[in-house]
């Protein structure tokens, strides 16, 4: 049988798939533009049409399948929307689910998440939550065009602490436990890098890997949110969600080390200068 791996093109679902192949499984990367998954996959998996709002592609993408790596679209803001899929893999007999969930959301319901997690645990699908901290690829990604053009780290995240985990990381994780769903059915893993740093800290580590004098700006949660939705042409639901993140970053929610990537994969978890260092052209 075949693992489905939903977002396949994104930050983590790429290296999930990477990391099932080297583990030996048949890989369906699933995705509403085709043509970009042939080229990054090339003919490595199958490909599969599916749009998580567009029910009539549901039973063609679960054809075949055992197990599904499922990740919440950026764009879908409530739980609801991933439900009628849920229901989809309950009626094909999924074994497990691999959720990409978030550290915390167990006690925290504001997240979409939280619903998310207790609606594939109540329909008695086997699952294995990943809750992973926050991406390292969020500085190399959506926060690095202020580094480079700026010098400047961007983030309303106060004094805060964040236990940055690459996406390498995560991916390898949910790959882990797709790979022996037996072991691991009705589980969940918070992972995490091995240190929580403040954004002073990050602004000193990428100043020292790229030889410019970066700084944490600090801004306040309005000049963030104005920032990013008028200069940077931001989605406004997309903002306010971060907006709501880094607030909950400064209640303590993301400071949290854990041990769990190490105990899933017996691997340390990569650190974020050595991160940064391997995406030095991100930030320079």
């Amino acid at each position: 049988m075949k693992i489905l791996v939903i977002g396949a093109s994104g930050n983590v679902g790429r290296y999930v798939v990477d990391k099932l192949l080297e583990k030996g499984e048949k890989v369906v990367a699933a995705g509403t533009n085709l043509e970009n998954l042939a080229n990054l996959f090339k003919d490595r998996v199958d490909l599969v049409y599916l749009d998580l709002i567009a029910q009539d592609s549901f039973d063609q993408a679960l054809e075949g399948v055992d197990r599904v790596f499922l990740m919440r679209p950026p764009h879908l803001g409530k739980p609801g929307n991933l439900y009628p899929f849920i229901d989809a893999m309950k009626a094909h007999g999924i074994q497990l689910v691999s959720f990409l969930s978030l550290m915390g959301v167990e006690t925290n319901t504001i997240p979409p998440h939280h619903k998310i997690e207790k609606y594939i645990e109540a329909t008695g699908i086997p699952y294995a939550h990943i809750r992973p901290g926050f991406f390292m690829q969020n500085l190399s990604g959506i926060h690095s065009t202020e580094i480079r053009e700026k010098n400047q780290i961007f983030v309303p995240a106060g004094k805060s602490k964040t236990s940055f985990i690459d996406a390498a990381d995560i991916g390898l994780s949910v790959a882990t436990v797709l790979h022996q769903p037996d072991k691991f059915k009705n589980t969940a893993h918070t992972i995490t890098g091995a240190e929580a740093l403040d954004y002073y800290q990050v602004a000193e580590i990428l100043s020292r890997v790229t030889g410019k004098g970066i700084t944490y700006a600090k801004p306040g949660y309005l000049k963030y949110r104005r920032y990013y939705i008028n200069k940077r042409g931001l989605d406004k639901k997309y903002v306010n969600v971060t907006v709501a993140l880094y607030f909950m970053t400064r209640m303590g929610t993301a400071k949290h080390v854990s041990n769990e990537f190490f105990e899933l994969t017996g691997k340390t978890p990569r650190s974020f200068e050595e991160f940064s260092r391997a995406n030095l052209t991100c930030f320079i």
